[in-house]
C-alpha cells in the first residue's frame, strides 16, 4: 500500500474540516452566489428524497437525472418540474459523469453501486455525494478515499445524522466529559414482522420499464427477482438484504447507530470484531439474519450492536433504535427523536437532561445538503466525509463477515486489511466484467 494514500489516522480526521489545498484544485471554484449544477443518479426511495432536500437549498441547481426504471425517471422529472426546474433524464450514468457542464452528483443508487459510481465521478472531476454504507467491500472503502483525495473533490456521505442537532450535542457532552470515563456503548434497533414477511416470489422476467442488467452492474449476474430489486415489495427496496448488493439490518441501520460513536471519539476504529447471528424466524428468500448481536473492541471501551427485527421492544423512552454511551457519571442516549443523559446513580452529581421534540435540533437533511453545498464552494472537508462513512461502514462490514465465516476479525488499521487470512479474500471486491474499480 502506497504511504502517500493510505487513510489517514484519527489525529488526522480529528482536524475534518481543514481547508483542502486551493492550488490542487483542478475544477472550477464556485463564487457565493454561483449555483452549483447537480445530476442526480437513482431516483428510488433515497434518490427521491435527497431530490427534494436538494431543492429547497438555493445554491443548488438540480439539472440531470438517471435512473434505470423508468417510472423512477418519471416521477423525478415531475418532482423537480413541480419544484420549478427542469432536468434533462438520461438512460446511461456514464452521461452525467460525461456532462462537463454538470458541477456535482448526487449517488443515491444501491448500495452495490456507490463506490463505483462515487471513484468514477470524482476522475470526472465531479464533486460527491453518495448514500450510505460508503461501499459493500472493504476495499472500494479505501479506493473511495484515495479517489476523493487525488482528484480533490469534496465528497459527502449521506449519513446525514452528523449535520442534525441532537447528534451534534451528543458529541459536545462526550467532548465536554459530562459523564466521565466511559467504557462501554450500545447501539440498538428493533421491530416487528411477520414469519413470512416479503414472501418468496419465484424468479421471473424483468419489468419491461426495468434496466435489470444494469440495475446489477458489477454485481453477480442473477435471475431478476422481486425480492432482489424489491422497489414495489416494501416501503424501501429489499435489496439490502441480498449479500450480492447490500449487508443487511447491520449496514442498513448499523452505519447510523455506529457512525454517532465515530463522531463522538474522533474517528476511532475497533480493534476487533465478533459477531453472531441467523435467520431464526423470517422464511423469505432474502438471505440476511432477522436478528444478530455483534461486539466491536475499540482501544478505550467496547460496544455492542443489537439487531432485532422479531419483537419490536423499545429499549428506553419509546425508542426503537438509538446509540447509548455508558460513562462511570451517567448514560448519554441519542436517537433522531432526542439526546437525553441520564444520571448514573442516586448519588450522582449529574442532572438529569433532555433535549427531545426541538424542531431545529431534529433537521439533518437539508442543513446536511446545506454544509455538503457550503464546502464544494470553500473546498473544505464536509461534515460527513467520505472517509468518516468509509470507518463506520468497514466496522459494519467486518461485523458481517465475523458472522458470515464465524470467526473473530482483528482489524490492522495501519494496512487497512484484518489479521486473518482466511478473511482477507472477503475483503476485495469482486466485480463482474467489464465493470472494473480503478482509480
Amino acid at each position: 500500500m502506497d504511504p502517500k494514500i493510505t487513510i489517514p489516522r484519527r489525529e488526522v480526521l480529528a482536524a475534518a474540516t481543514t481547508a483542502l489545498t486551493t492550488a490542487l484544485f483542478t475544477g472550477n471554484v464556485k463564487g457565493a452566489n454561483d449555483r452549483i449544477a447537480v445530476g442526480f443518479i437513482g431516483l428510488g426511495a433515497m434518490g427521491s428524497g435527497n431530490l427534494g432536500y436538494a431543492m429547497k437549498v438555493p445554491e443548488v441547481q438540480p439539472v440531470a437525472i438517471c435512473d434505470v426504471y423508468k417510472p423512477h425517471e418519471q416521477r423525478a422529472v415531475d418532482a423537480a418540474k413541480k419544484g420549478g426546474f427542469d432536468v434533462k433524464a438520461v438512460k446511461d450514468f456514464r452521461d452525467i459523469l460525461a456532462d462537463k457542464s454538470i458541477d456535482a452528483v448526487c449517488i443515491s443508487t444501491p448500495d452495490h453501486w456507490h463506490a463505483y459510481m462515487a471513484v468514477e465521478a470524482c476522475k470526472a472531476g465531479k464533486d460527491v455525494w453518495v448514500e450510505k454504507p460508503s461501499c459493500t467491500y472493504v476495499e472500494e472503502g479505501h479506493k473511495m478515499v484515495q479517489a476523493a483525495r487525488k482528484y480533490n473533490r469534496v465528497v459527502q456521505a449521506g449519513t446525514m445524522q452528523r449535520s442534525g442537532g441532537y447528534f451534534k450535542k451528543a458529541a459536545e457532552l462526550v467532548a465536554g466529559g459530562s459523564i466521565g470515563e466511559i467504557t462501554f456503548c450500545h447501539t440498538f434497533q428493533s421491530g416487528s414482522t411477520s414469519r413470512a414477511r416479503y414472501g418468496n416470489p419465484p424468479d421471473s422476467a424483468p419489468p419491461e420499464d426495468l434496466d435489470w442488467d444494469m440495475w446489477q452492474g458489477p454485481a453477480p449476474k442473477r435471475p431478476f427477482n422481486a425480492n432482489r430489486w424489491g422497489v414495489k415489495t416494501a416501503g424501501f427496496p429489499t435489496f439490502r438484504y441480498f449479500w450480492d448488493y447490500a449487508g443487511g439490518a447491520m449496514t442498513d441501520w448499523g452505519v447510523h447507530l455506529i457512525d454517532p460513536l465515530h463522531q463522538c471519539f474522533h474517528e476511532v476504529m475497533p480493534t476487533a470484531v465478533a459477531a453472531l447471528g441467523d435467520k431464526f424466524y423470517v422464511t423469505d428468500n432474502c438471505d440476511t439474519p432477522d436478528t444478530m448481536h455483534a461486539t466491536f473492541y475499540y482501544p478505550k471501551f467496547l460496544v455492542t450492536y443489537e439487531s432485532r427485527t422479531c419483537n419490536p421492544l423499545p429499549l428506553f423512552r419509546d425508542q426503537g433504535a438509538g446509540t447509548t454511551i455508558h460513562g462511570t457519571e451517567g448514560t448519554i442516549l441519542v436517537t433522531r427523536s432526542g439526546c437525553w443523559v441520564i444520571p448514573g446513580n442516586a448519588k450522582s452529581k449529574l442532572a438529569a437532561d433532555a433535549w427531545e421534540k426541538n424542531a431545529e435540533m431534529g433537521q439533518m437533511n437539508v442543513p446536511h445538503w446545506k454544509n455538503w453545498v457550503a464546502c464544494i464552494k470553500s473546498r473544505e472537508k464536509p461534515t460527513s466525509d467520505i472517509e468518516t462513512c468509509v470507518r463506520s461502514s468497514t466496522a459494519c462490514l467486518l461485523a458481517n463477515l465475523s458472522m458470515r465465516f464465524k470467526m473473530r476479525l482483528d482489524w490492522d488499521e495501519k494496512n487497512w486489511t484484518v489479521q486473518q487470512d482466511a478473511a482477507k479474500p472477503h475483503l476485495k471486491a469482486h466485480y463482474r466484467s467489464p465493470w472494473k474499480l480503478e482509480v
